[in-house]
């Protein structure tokens, strides 16, 4: 996919895997449900975002259909990864992901 969204939600799942957060069995279908941001209730950030915020991001990529007007994952990052040694590298893709997908929301 020849996407600039898609490069960096790559790039994002590379980073993850090299932070060792990407997790190879799936998380209870209930733990999806969660309405609460981040689904911080029932997942654990790093979980949201291979599980829900990929997934979806893709999804939408793929369907054609417009991207969030306003995105600011990168704050989460702030509070979920500050004491993890790979913070600079997720905190760094996260930020870009904000930045771009806010540029390529429409007006």
């Amino acid at each position: 996919m020849d996407h600039p969204v898609w490069h960096l939600l790559d790039e994002l799942e590379r980073t993850l895997r090299e932070a060792e957060l990407w997790q190879t069995e799936p998380v209870p279908a209930q733990a999806l449900l969660s309405v609460q941001p981040f689904s911080c209730d029932t997942l654990r950030f790093e979980q949201w975002l291979q599980f829900v915020f990929i997934v979806k991001m893709r999804a939408l990529i793929q369907s054609g259909a417009a991207l969030p007007a306003n995105m600011a994952i990168a704050p989460m990052a702030e509070v979920s990864f500050a004491q993890h040694p790979n913070y600079k590298a997720l905190q760094s893709v996260l930020q870009r992901l904000d930045s771009a997908v806010s540029e390529s929301a429409p007006c």
